[in-house]
């Protein structure tokens, strides 16, 4: 008896569990390489230096951008949106994983019925009931139902598993749109410090070409520069005039963003000028390996291949039987009186199988498709990570470059500035004609505005090679993400 029984619960821990039909899902293979080809003369990541977990624009040192920074969690729409989906993901895994369950439901009713008296073929002592007549009939009723799908083919469990799946992916997709916008206000800022640098720089080339201005007009009245000076003079005051009103216009558009980024209205929200002056920091970038772990999106994509897997899973559950269990007690009586005597219960169990025998290749194609779509996440992951990959190049690349440019174009502002101050005293003592003045000038100016814009240029590439490497992101955060 005690082996009978043993095998008994055996044979009923088969029938619940059951066995999962369908591939068992495998991380797959993604183009890596040992090392980034930038990387020459960079700084590599070491176990106890890396970005700030989370709060990485902290390494800008800009007391300013990280205040900034804070308000976009709180704040931002977009980010509220990703924010929500997350949620429904999750409630979808709670959702599904109640089918691992039995469905119990409560039922209760009474009913009353009063058949007429001339219908044909009545029974002649039909009973009556009390205050109805002959003819009637009632029914009170009260009873339990129990339903449950035996997962014998891992339907069920796979399907919990995709909604899971997806639920992680959802949110690494929170974690990319959060890093996005982290990085775009970070853009915004450091767009917004370099107009005030050329809007700095205009004003005072104003101000130096005012005094030109007035150098000619003396020396026109003195007799000793012709008028057409005093007009070069004037018109290359007025173009610069021009110039610092029009950097105003890309500040205020940026203004405006950063204020949509944190959630206020543009009109209620302004930044007080400040010049860029920041440098780039030292970014440790890691190897290209550690970039599959540190990138949400890059994790998601692989979080969405694993999903697809246990779609082929389910679809394949689809050529093997349903098995149900239904059980049902209750009580059924005539009044209140009799309902709940021991004659009234009524009880039933029964179990069925189901299995589709022909449906036209529905369950085929569904199958086909099934594999399809985990062929396109796979090259959608793989896609993802040689699109990382290229960022992290680009960016990389960019800095080694622009600041061998910056240390070149300084030497340009540098010889610039010589040449227009020699050529100015020239033009004091009348040996040279003031186009010469002129020219230097032009050539000074469109210089230190160069220069101002191989700075920009260099934090744009900071903030995008911190964004290309994932922030502070690790894809242990996931580990949570479902539940």
């Amino acid at each position: 008896m005690t082996r009978r029984a043993a095998g008994l619960a055996g044979l009923v821990a088969v029938l619940l569990g059951g066995c999962m039909v369908g591939p068992k899902y495998k991380k797959p293979s993604a183009p890596v390489t040992p090392a980034y080809k930038e990387m020459d003369g960079w700084k590599t990541a070491q176990p106890s230096d890396h970005l700030p977990r989370g709060q990485w624009w902290t390494v800008f040192g800009d007391s300013e951008l990280n205040a900034l920074e804070e308000q976009i969690a709180a704040a931002n729409q977009n980010l509220r949106i990703a924010e929500a989906r997350l949620r429904q993901a999750r409630a979808l895994v709670r959702f599904n994983r109640a089918a691992l369950f039995p469905t119990i439901s409560a039922s209760a009713g009474a009913s009353a019925v009063r058949d007429s008296g001339n219908r044909p073929f009545l029974t002649p002592n039909a009973s009556a009931i009390p205050g109805i007549g002959h003819g009637a009939t009632g029914d009170l009723l009260f009873g339990l139902d129990m339903s449950y799908e035996i997962d014998l083919w891992g339907r069920v469990r796979r399907t919990v598993e995709a909604a899971r799946h997806e639920a992680q992916a959802t949110a690494a997709d929170l974690e990319t749109a959060r890093l996005s916008l982290q990085a775009e206000l970070a853009l915004d800022y450091f767009e917004l410090r370099a107009t005030d640098a050329q809007k700095q720089l205009l004003d005072e080339t104003v101000k130096a070409f005012t005094a030109a201005l007035r150098l000619t007009t003396n020396r026109f009245e003195g007799g000793a520069a012709p008028k057409s000076d005093v007009a070069q003079a004037q018109t290359q005051l007025d173009t610069t005039k021009a110039q610092a009103t029009d950097v105003t216009v890309q500040r205020a558009q940026l203004e405006h963003a950063i204020a949509t980024l944190i959630g206020k209205p543009p009109a209620a929200f302004s930044l007080s000028p400040r010049p860029l002056a920041t440098q780039p920091p030292d970014i440790p970038v890691g190897m290209p390996s550690q970039l599959l772990e540190r990138r949400p999106d890059i994790a998601a994509a692989e979080r969405r291949v694993a999903e697809a897997n246990q779609q082929i899973g389910i679809a394949k559950a689809a050529y093997y039987p349903t098995v149900m269990l239904n059980a049902s007690v209750g009580f059924e009586g005539s009044s209140f009186g009799n309902l709940f005597n021991a004659s009234s219960l009524l009880w039933s169990v029964g179990a069925s199988i189901t299995q589709t025998i022909i449906d036209g290749g529905r369950r085929r194609a569904t199958s086909d498709a099934a594999i399809a779509a985990y062929d396109a996440t796979v090259a959608g992951y793989r896609q993802t990570t040689l699109s990382a990959f290229q960022q992290v190049e680009d960016n990389l690349a960019a800095l080694r470059i622009l600041e061998q440019e910056a240390q070149e174009q300084r030497r340009a502002v540098q010889s610039a500035e010589l040449s227009l101050q020699l050529f100015t005293n020239r033009y004091r003592g009348g040996v040279d004609n003031y186009l010469q003045v002129i020219t230097a000038q032009t050539v000074t100016l469109a210089n230190q505005r160069n220069e101002i814009d191989i700075l920009r240029r260099r934090m744009d590439a900071s903030v995008l090679l911190v964004k290309a490497i994932g922030g502070g992101w690790d894809v242990a955060a996931l580990s949570s993400a479902a539940k």
